[in-house]
């Protein structure tokens, strides 16, 4: 099974028990396939400033 399906489950379950039930099977897959996309996007920001390149399209070398 897919890492972002058992997130999408865990997402699910854990809606159910603050009862919230309106959300289908794929608008929580999509939930978490966006949650993974954010995940992506913050590891590669932080690993720019490691690296010390500026992803805010601001270029304060100059």
């Amino acid at each position: 099974m897919a890492i972002q399906l058992i997130v999408a489950k865990v997402l699910r379950d854990e809606l159910a028990l603050r009862g919230i039930q309106s959300l289908t099977a794929e608008e929580l897959e999509e939930i978490a396939a966006h949650i993974f996309e954010r995940i992506s996007d913050l590891e590669l920001e932080l690993a720019a400033r490691d690296f010390g390149i500026s992803t805010s399209g601001d270029d304060r070398s100059t």
